[in-house]
């Protein structure tokens, strides 16, 4: 008996569920039928010049225009794009000769194609920027993925999150991005891009040639708007930039060029509210002292990466990784270490902070660090 009324209970369900499917479909055409009869009404109401309800912004989304991303066989012209005018979307940049291109939002990709003689600043870029038969341009750019192919004579201020590439190319110089206006710290944010996360010069060459060099490095003394000059049309005035090096968004570091002493240290915030706002601190304060930063990273470390890299003083920065990455500054000099430990116990006795013990360690720990950290982002 017990099994047929199992049988029953099925049944009922089943009917039941085709009654719902059954409403549900007479509900959907009573719908459809409202509708034709209210728009009949609104055509109705329109044709006596009435004025149809309310349109309402969600209803309606923007239509992008696709020219509003691309500049093309442009000649002789200043041209760009405000804060908040790409808004995240790709552009695509053509054919343009002897001009000056400022982009300053941040996008999605960017692909930049036959272009010659320009001047290009490009925002941050949440993927991709590709350039492709390109020459004697001169640009500042913000990347996740930094990549050329068949371009020449190239000179490039470069924030880059990955290992940048070059293939086909030729006369290629790279410099650290040295860049700032009041919006680019947050369209950072928005591409999704760390501004500790930059390996402008680890230049990766798909088709080096034996006994020639593809690329080099800029000077270090060169200024980013010796190459791409501050834009002068009366609407793109008004980005307030400054390419001071304290006051780029991008900490400006030395990269792979000569080490100017053997003594390294490593100082490694871990995440809170003010750690981005305490490495700037720290760099300014070991600016002053003429010490050099060498290379930033801003990672994410589990208990046993930190066992690694911190070795006896783990335990005592473990607890602090859940909160989220950790941001690790190289610096370099006579008396680094020493430099380093003073203005961290002066200026953020109230913060956990790594620093190197000695000299003797530091290297150790500079090479513990990155070579995880390196392994951790693929490059």
């Amino acid at each position: 008996g017990k099994r047929l009324s199992g049988f029953e209970g099925e049944a009922e369900r089943e009917q039941r569920a085709r009654c719902k499917m059954g409403c549900l479909f007479s509900r959907k055409s009573k719908e459809k039928n409202r509708e034709k009869k209210k728009k009949k009404k609104e055509e109705a109401a329109a044709a006596d010049g009435e004025e149809g309800p309310k349109q309402y912004s969600w209803d309606q989304r923007e239509k992008v225009d696709v020219k509003d991303y691309m500049l093309v066989q442009l000649k002789d012209q200043t041209v760009g794009r405000l804060p908040g005018k790409v808004a995240g979307e790709q552009f695509v940049i053509q054919e343009c000769e002897n001009c000056n291109i400022y982009v300053f939002d941040h996008s999605a990709t960017i692909n930049i194609d036959d272009c010659t003689n320009c001047k290009i600043f490009l925002g941050p870029i949440k993927g991709s920027v590709f350039f492709r038969d390109c020459s004697d341009c001169k640009c500042v750019v913000a990347c996740q993925q930094f990549r050329t192919r068949d371009c020449k004579k190239m000179d490039v201020f470069l924030s880059c999150a990955t290992q940048p590439i070059i293939e086909s190319s030729t006369g290629m110089k790279f410099g650290c991005f040295q860049y700032y206006y009041p919006e680019l710290g947050y369209q950072f944010k928005d591409a999704g891009l760390s501004i500790f996360n930059n390996n402008w010069s680890n230049i990766h060459d798909f088709t080096p040639v034996a006994d020639e060099n593809n690329w080099i490095l800029l000077p270090e003394d060169v200024m980013p708007q010796d190459f791409v000059p501050l834009p002068d049309s009366e609407e793109l005035k008004s980005v307030r930039i400054s390419t001071e090096v304290n006051r780029s968004i991008v900490p400006v570091t030395r990269g792979q060029r000569q080490k100017s002493s053997e003594e390294l240290c490593l100082v490694v915030f871990f995440a809170g509210d003010y750690t981005t706002a305490n490495a700037r601190k720290l760099i300014d304060e070991m600016a002053l002292k003429d010490f050099a930063l060498v290379q930033t990273k801003e990672i994410s470390m589990r208990p046993d990466d930190a066992n690694r890299v911190f070795k006896e003083k783990a335990a005592d920065f473990i607890p602090l990784l859940q909160q989220g990455p950790v941001v690790a500054l190289e610096f370099n000099g006579d008396g680094a270490v020493e430099a380093c430990q003073n203005i961290v116990s002066s200026v953020f006795s109230a913060s956990k902070v790594f620093v190197s013990e000695s000299k003797a360690s530091a290297s150790q720990d500079v090479d513990n660090f990155y070579n995880y950290a390196d392994m951790q982002m693929g490059i």
